[in-house]
């Protein structure tokens, strides 16, 4: 099993309904993003996919939601955009633009601070 990981970041701002006192104020965040694809076979080429394919896509995803108000983006909208929730936005997001059935995302991590992650485990069946 191979697993390629990419590492970009984006700034935002949310409101978080029902977590604490103090998250529920308008507040922001320098967001680290790692994203991690995974796969059996290499490519003729000797790579499981090819890194700047996925700085573009990850890119792309990233522009949906950087220097905005999470609280406004339809994804979250009834919803809390917590650092678990923006893991799932960005797996889903960037699932469907790798276009190859032998590779996947199979982790995102989001960091909101350098000591405060998390984790999306993206099941293989998905």
């Amino acid at each position: 099993m191979f697993e390629l990981k990419i590492i970009t970041h984006f700034a935002a701002a949310h409101q978080l309904k029902m977590v604490a006192q103090k998250c529920e104020n308008l507040h922001g965040h320098n967001w680290k993003v790692e994203a991690c694809l995974s796969g059996e076979k290499l490519n003729a080429a000797g790579v499981l996919i090819d890194f700047g394919e996925v700085k573009k896509h990850l890119n792309d995803i990233i522009l949906q939601l950087d220097h905005k108000f999470l609280n406004e983006l339809e994804f979250f909208k009834g919803d809390n955009p917590s650092s678990e929730k923006i893991a799932v936005f960005i797996a889903k997001e960037l699932g469907q633009k790798i276009n190859n059935p032998d590779i996947k995302v199979s982790r995102i991590t989001t960091w909101e601070s350098e000591n405060a992650s998390a984790t999306y485990h993206i099941p293989l069946e998905e």
